[in-house]
């Protein structure tokens, strides 16, 4: 009977040990999401610094540059947010595939266009 107890608690250490190390493996990828998001923000971070910084000198030069480094900074960010949203769409059917082409074209327009304008 002791050895029905041990074997049963045996089987359930080697349960857990497979499913926390399925779990160490699925986090230690590449380049995970939350990496990812964090650098993004880390590297955004700088370019509206430098932008805030520019902006308080007060150039009528320098807004220009300003708007472009917050153009920049905001294309980076919806490049992420748009590489997220294909994983979300790929599988949909096609309707939902030209809905996220015809958003992104949109968005893709409203950062290009004012810093022509500008």
């Amino acid at each position: 009977m002791a050895t029905k107890k041990s074997s049963k608690s045996t089987k359930s250490t080697t349960k857990s040990s497979s499913s926390s190390s399925s779990t160490s493996r699925r986090s230690s990828g590449i380049w995970g999401l939350n990496k990812v998001s964090f650098w993004v923000i880390v590297a955004v971070t700088f370019l509206y610094a430098v932008s805030l910084i520019l902006s308080a000198i007060d150039a009528n030069k320098l807004m220009t540059a300003v708007r472009i480094l917050q153009g920049i900074a905001t294309a980076i960010m919806i490049v992420i947010v748009a590489i997220l949203a294909w994983r979300y769409v790929r599988p949909k059917p096609v309707v939902w595939k030209v809905l996220y082409i015809i958003c992104l074209l949109i968005v893709i327009a409203g950062i290009i266009v004012p810093l022509c304008l500008g």
